[in-house]
């Protein structure tokens, strides 16, 4: 006798096939193409094709390596301490720093003509090979996996056992690196695979801060994908399936390496070191907060600049001429747009959480570990079938396939906290299901459901590809609009929608914070 599907079940079903099923034969029609021969050697044997695949291996290992570094100087120098929990707690708000807010700020600072080139006087080199933007996606990384290892170093027994470790003799850097780090790293697999995929496929950043002539993969796939001629378009296709195969060897590559190193880690020679790196931790986490408000800075100076000539390091005069000839028309889209994937985002993850097993939470979280350039170009491929491109249905639906995987992530681990014997006492009461799931577990869960709806609109606001494709170019938000003035040769444009772009997450951020602590004052028992 088959198992009978319940309605929460089935509701959860539906929700999330709605968002990620139909992924499936966008995929496969953008996959027709590549049957051609003809399209992998056109491709291959295209002339920029060479220098962007060194541009793209480049960029992704120093994005990824310097990321991870600076993760574990971070946590093996602060690693537990109120240092640690002070850092951790400052940490949102560098991760509601959108990409492209960041990558404007930092053009502003370290290009050739940047304010670190007129202060030193120094003309800063053209960067062909991707290292500019490496560094820039290390730092924003580092942010990502800062937070994600907070959240795995919060097990008493790392610190029991760090404390046996210290008693041994062992200093403070040696007993982290034989205690803390084996078993930190596998515990950042996913996350680092996550990195590894953003890296691969990201374009808006690309464009901004990587090599333009010629770009990276991401970007030249984007450019090929986006020409009216099928030819140049299947070779985009072809490219988009590389990233795919460039991501499985990043993977196998790095859980190679770790099969190497494991060994090597957690091995108790007798030798002791003194080594204390705590005050070089403490200064790099000063050095990387101070880098976001300089990047916040250098944007404000230069929206508010009249002229700001080369090699002056001020402006020649402030007005708010930029900020009134500004479009905002790009701000009210971003915003209804933002505010409908969150909401319907946080709705379908509960419905998924309420009649899912969580073994099968993997599947909404693919998209996190997957490049963003072929899914968005599938997405794509199924609207043109369907005649939906460029309507305001299809872009939200586009966006929910990585706002899900987000709100997810924040609402699991309070879901799995909520004591289960508050649902029983509640069903033996003679409660539905769905009566326990609105008027017991979402009120329980009103905080974490307040800061899953932050993150849900601040990853929504800083979709680029979605937006391009799945709009056809008919919705502007504030991320296409400064993503389009980065080469447009206006930078106090730039510069007041890369802050609008920061303004409208920092906003939610702030709401929902209020939100929560008018609800912890008026409930005590949520605080």
């Amino acid at each position: 006798m088959k198992p009978k599907i319940s309605l929460s079940q089935g509701l959860a079903a539906l929700a999330a096939g709605l968002v990620f099923l139909p992924m499936l034969p966008g995929l496969a029609f953008m996959a027709i193409p590549l049957a051609n021969r003809g399209v992998w050697l056109h491709a291959l044997q295209d002339n920029q094709f060479p220098e962007a695949m060194l541009a793209t291996l480049v960029s992704v290992v120093i994005s990824v390596s310097g990321a991870l570094i600076l993760t574990l100087t971070v946590v093996c120098g602060l690693w537990p301490g109120p240092r640690w929990q002070g850092y951790v707690r400052r940490l949102p708000l560098l991760l509601a720093f959108p990409h492209v807010a960041f990558a404007s700020g930092l053009l502003f600072l370290f290009s050739e003509h940047g304010w670190l080139a007129r202060l030193l006087h120094l003309a800063f080199p053209v960067d062909n090979v991707g290292v500019g933007l490496g560094l820039m996606l290390a730092l924003k990384e580092a942010w990502f996996l800062l937070w994600f290892a907070g959240t795995q170093l919060s097990q008493n027994e790392l610190e029991q056992q760090l404390v046996v470790c210290r008693s041994l003799g062992y200093g403070p850097l040696h007993s982290r690196l034989l205690v803390v780090v084996p078993q930190l790293l596998p515990r950042l697999g996913w996350a680092l695979v996550a990195v590894i995929a953003y890296s691969l496929s990201v374009v808006d950043v690309s464009i901004i801060l990587g090599p333009g002539n010629p770009p990276t993969l991401a970007v030249l796939a984007w450019l090929w994908m986006s020409d009216y001629d099928p030819q140049q378009q299947a070779m985009g296709m072809a490219v988009s399936l590389m990233l795919l195969v460039l991501l499985a060897g990043f993977s196998v590559t790095g859980r190679l390496l770790w099969r190497g190193l494991r060994s090597h880690l957690a091995t108790f020679s007798g030798h002791r070191s003194g080594c204390d790196i705590r005050a070089f931790s403490t200064t790099l986490t000063v050095i990387l907060f101070a880098i976001g408000i300089a990047a916040m800075a250098i944007l404000i100076g230069w929206s508010l600049a009249e002229s700001w000539f080369y090699p002056a390091l001020l402006p020649d005069a402030f007005s708010f001429a930029g900020w009134q000839t500004a479009r905002y028309d790009t701000l009210l889209t971003a915003l209804w747009l933002a505010l409908a994937s969150c909401v319907l985002a946080t709705f379908c993850v509960l419905l998924w959480l309420e009649g899912c097993s969580r073994r099968f939470d993997v599947l909404l979280l693919l998209p996190l570990v997957l490049p963003a350039l072929p899914l968005a170009a599938g997405q794509y491929q199924l609207l043109l079938h369907i005649s939906q491109e460029a309507t305001w249905q299809a872009l939200v639906w586009s966006h929910l396939l990585w706002v899900i995987p987000y709100t997810l992530l924040v609402l699991r681990p309070a879901w799995l906290q909520l004591d289960p014997r508050h649902s029983v006492t509640a069903r033996t009461l003679g409660w539905s299901s769905w009566k326990v799931l609105w008027l017991l577990k979402v009120p329980l869960l009103l905080r974490p459901l307040l800061g899953a709806l932050a993150v849900g609109f601040s990853v929504s606001i800083a979709q680029y590809l979605p937006t391009l494709y799945a709009g056809a170019g008919r919705f502007a938000t504030v991320t296409t609009e400064a993503v389009a003035l980065s080469s447009g040769g206006d930078p106090q444009q730039l510069a007041v929608q890369a802050l609008l772009q920061i303004i409208l997450p920092a906003g939610m951020f702030i709401l929902t914070l209020q939100a929560a602590r008018l609800v912890g004052h008026y409930r005590q028992g949520l605080r």
